[in-house]
């Protein structure tokens, strides 16, 4: 009820006021039944403003930090998003990785929407980074199709490190919905999973337009922070 009440009546009218985002290709969002809908990921914005536009509800895999915070912010944030029914994922370790997969296909189990970024991570630098296998473990068990979408303008509007965003309009992009079934029984094989998430992530740049980087965001953003450490946070 909650979800509906940001969407319907507070948050989603409030952000498409200030924000105008132009939608292209939302037709491509299956109108019921389970798929997965993955997305770069540049902003913390990107939580609400692509929710806002689907009509459907969509539940995403949010990083366990939203849920722990500290203080009455912490904790208001971690209400917000259980409200919002996101799932809380741990993404330190390998064991942590297979509970999100488990999360990821209880939604899709029931015939849910589920929002991904497959780069595991907000972009630092507004380039799209290579994505994690998660995604494609998940499209191949689950035997669902995944629409690609391309958040564009995000980054100019709240970089990291930027609390308020910026008044400006963005625009959310949908591709055409991309079948797996031809892995079908892949979903143990390294090079299956390597293959469908590159295909997600091709699709995904063919929307967004960023420059691509081959290497995953996590490892660029620690390599930076021990470089930089006060430019990055």
């Amino acid at each position: 009820m909650f979800y509906y009440i940001l969407k319907y009546a507070v948050l989603g009218p409030l952000l498409r006021l200030l924000f105008r985002p132009r939608i292209e290709g939302r037709e491509h969002i299956p109108e019921d039944g389970a798929a997965i809908v993955a997305g770069n990921h540049l902003s913390f914005s990107d939580h609400f403003l692509m929710p806002a536009v689907i009509r459907r509800r969509i539940t995403f895999l949010a990083k366990q930090e939203y849920f722990t915070g500290p203080g009455a912010k912490g904790r208001l944030t971690a209400a917000f998003f259980r409200s919002a029914g996101q799932i809380p994922v741990d993404r330190s370790g390998k064991e942590a990785g297979k509970a999100a997969v488990r999360e990821g296909l209880g939604v899709l189990s029931r015939g849910e929407l589920l929002g991904i970024y497959p780069e595991g991570t907000r972009s630092h630098d507004g380039k799209l980074y290579k994505g994690k296998v998660g995604v494609a473990v998940m499209a191949i068990k689950g035997q669902v199709p995944v629409v690609p979408c391309a958040m564009v303008g995000t980054f100019e509007i709240q970089p990291p490190g930027q609390k308020i965003p910026k008044i400006k309009q963005v625009t959310i992009r949908f591709g055409e919905p991309l079948d797996f079934t031809r892995y079908a029984g892949m979903e143990n094989q390294k090079a299956a999973l390597r293959a469908v998430t590159d295909e997600i992530m091709y699709a995904i740049l063919g929307l967004s337009g960023q420059e691509y980087v081959d290497e995953y965001a996590a490892d660029v953003k620690a390599a930076h922070a021990k470089k930089f450490p006060k430019r990055l946070r």
